[in-house]
């Protein structure tokens, strides 16, 4: 009895699909190291701060891992990167001297 699954059932003969979304298949040949290693010290460095040359940094390394096809293409805006006009709009005050007073 060395087989898993159902009895009476031979070898698994279907092709993997990798995940959606959750997990990713390893990045076994480094592909993508330094840039991780970077976002880590940069994480370290601000004490887990969410600062922005670590999103910068995270962003580069989601980017390397979807050029390499270990994980899912994707927009950025669906990963939590606004545009960076938005992020603009976002940082800046609204105008409030035209407002009549």
């Amino acid at each position: 009895m060395s087989s898993f699954g159902s009895p009476g059932t031979g070898p698994y003969a279907g092709k993997p699909t990798p995940p959606q979304r959750g997990s990713f298949p390893l990045d076994h040949d480094g592909e993508c190291k330094t840039v991780m290693t970077k976002y880590l010290s940069c994480i370290k460095k601000v004490k887990g701060m969410n600062d922005e040359e670590c999103r910068q940094l995270a962003k580069s390394y989601l980017s390397c891992r979807m050029d390499r096809n270990l994980m899912a293409k994707d927009d950025f805006k669906n990963l939590g990167f606004a545009s960076e006009s938005d992020t603009a709009t976002a940082t800046t005050p609204p105008n409030t001297e035209s407002q009549g007073r």
